[in-house]
């Protein structure tokens, strides 16, 4: 309940409102889990964008992917990330070579949920693209069958960009891929991730921030 009104009284009104948005494909949205969302990485806003495109029957069932150690640092973020985001928090880094850090990925997967991931892991510098990590093809190595959506964020990074606590109302725009699937093999999987999420930057083109 909690969730539900935070995300209409506060995110809906910001995001579509003080933001703005220009969606290409929305009927590229998956509509049921298990899914998993990927999606570029340049600001807080990122997250809760991604969680208002989705249908709102399916509001529970998104569980955005974080780091444990930024997320859970203190009580009240650690309380909002877990209890009104429902974030699943990520070990960046592994000491125990017998745990396994994509557990809680696996099984929300397997409940039906929707997973929110942002293969670059940390936000990069505005409108620009880092290098994506290889846990997303574990995943997706472990659940072959489950859609893969990438989408492209433009604009995100300029109205709330890292390090910023202050908003700038900026328009928006979201391009939404085609779905892929596990292709069998890490690095030809790795490689069509990133270039459908290129291709997807490269449809909306703009000229590169001042």
């Amino acid at each position: 309940m909690l969730q539900q009104f935070f995300f209409v009284l506060i995110v809906r009104p910001l995001v579509l409102i003080v933001i703005g948005l220009n969606i290409r494909h929305r009927e590229r949205i998956p509509l049921k889990g298990p899914a998993i969302v990927v999606s570029n990485h340049n600001s807080h806003l990122d997250t809760l964008v991604l969680m208002t495109l989705l249908p709102w029957p399916l509001l529970r069932h998104l569980r955005p992917v974080a780091a444990k150690d930024y997320f859970l640092r203190n009580r009240v973020l650690a309380w909002f990330a877990l209890n009104i985001m429902h974030i699943i928090p990520l070990e960046r880094e592994v000491i125990d070579r017998h745990q396994d850090p994509l557990a809680a990925c696996s099984g929300a997967l397997q409940s039906g949920d929707i997973l929110i991931l942002f293969p670059e892991g940390s936000r990069g510098d505005p409108e620009q693209m880092g290098t994506f990590k290889s846990g997303i093809a574990h995943l997706a190595k472990r659940h072959p069958d489950v859609p893969i959506t990438p989408i492209f964020l433009h604009g995100l990074g300029k109205a709330l960009p890292k390090g910023e606590a202050i908003l700038v109302p900026f328009f928006c725009d979201v391009f939404i891929g085609e779905p892929i699937r596990w292709s069998g093999d890490r690095s030809s999987f790795m490689t069509s991730l990133e270039q459908g999420i290129k291709t997807l930057a490269e449809e909306g083109y703009r000229p590169a921030w001042e």
